[in-house]
């Protein structure tokens, strides 16, 4: 009976040191999304996300077909450059220039139906021509690249990569899976090359969506475009899909709980936009501001 009682305690001593090693290793993984300040994990190095991805983004555009030259392709690149650097502006203003350093953004119009657009880390996205009926504007196609420049910038590929690469090794993280190519391939080619009929990306979680909408509103009004314009985009985007209000069927958020977020989120989003008759506190924000944590270790750079 000693002897049993002996192996129990020291079975439950090896589990106690595991997940005080695997608590260890995940703390050291752990960033902050710019501005919103949410912790999320971050286990696989920035170049290795990118690489991952770009393939895939590569071939897509080599067989996608591509508006160039158009006024429809031309916006999509101005009103795409212009929020980027108000982006890059709010970084450098922050002392965190360098978290965009590997950021190289490319903005694409696809002649396509599909009323849809995604952004692959890196800054690499897409609008297809289908959104642009219920964008009908510049300021409602800000929306739409506000939204997946968000997506880029908050590092949700790469959270989304970590948090699956947990749930399938667990334990074995803190043996040394972090930085693990092969692991991190094999989730990467599940995010990045599976999920939908173009073969691009699988779609982001509830959370993630809310978060693009609602960093994605701020950082158009830092490029001077009105956010209160979300509003009515949404409403149009939800007459036009015909959604359901049944969030729990899709990981995309229903059209009613996500223009009530929107609604919620509205007043901080207004204090970063500098428009006709509106008091510029851009930058006394900017000084303010929640600033995203940067791990210590080389390996990482978010």
């Amino acid at each position: 009976m000693t002897t049993i009682i002996s192996k129990m305690h020291y079975l439950k001593s090896i589990k106690h040191a595991l997940l005080i090693s695997v608590l260890a290793v995940l703390i050291q993984a752990c960033g902050s999304v710019p501005i919103l300040g949410r912790k999320q994990l971050l286990l696989v190095p920035d170049q290795e996300v990118l690489a991952l991805s770009l393939t895939q983004y590569q071939d897509f555009i080599r067989n996608a077909p591509v508006e160039k030259n158009t006024t429809h392709a031309k916006q999509v690149t101005t009103v795409g450059k212009r929020i980027a650097s108000a982006v890059e502006t709010f970084f450098k203003n922050n002392g965190y220039e360098s978290e965009l350093k590997n950021f190289s953004w490319e903005f694409n119009l696809v002649k396509s139906e599909e009323v849809n657009a995604f952004c692959m880390p890196g800054g690499k996205i897409v609008v297809f021509e289908g959104l642009l009926p219920i964008t009908q504007d510049e300021t409602g196609l800000a929306i739409v690249l506000g939204h997946e420049v968000a997506h880029a910038v908050a590092k949700h590929a790469n959270e989304r990569i970590s948090q699956q690469m947990a749930l399938e090794y667990g334990g074995a993280i803190a043996g040394g899976l972090m930085g693990n190519s092969a692991a991190a391939q094999q989730i990467g080619g599940l995010v990045f090359g599976i999920g939908s009929q173009l073969g691009v990306m699988l779609p982001y979680s509830r959370k993630h969506e809310y978060e693009a909408d609602e960093l994605g509103m701020i950082f158009m009004a830092m490029a001077g475009y009105d956010p209160r314009a979300a509003d009515a985009f949404w409403v149009r985007m939800s007459q036009a899909s015909g959604n359901s209000d049944l969030e729990i069927l899709s990981t995309h958020p229903s059209d009613q709980n996500r223009i009530a977020k929107i609604r919620k989120n509205m007043p901080k989003a207004m204090e970063y936009y500098r428009g006709p008759g509106i008091q510029n506190t851009t930058q006394q924000k900017i000084k303010t501001t929640v600033k995203p944590e940067v791990r210590t270790s080389d390996k990482w750079t978010f």
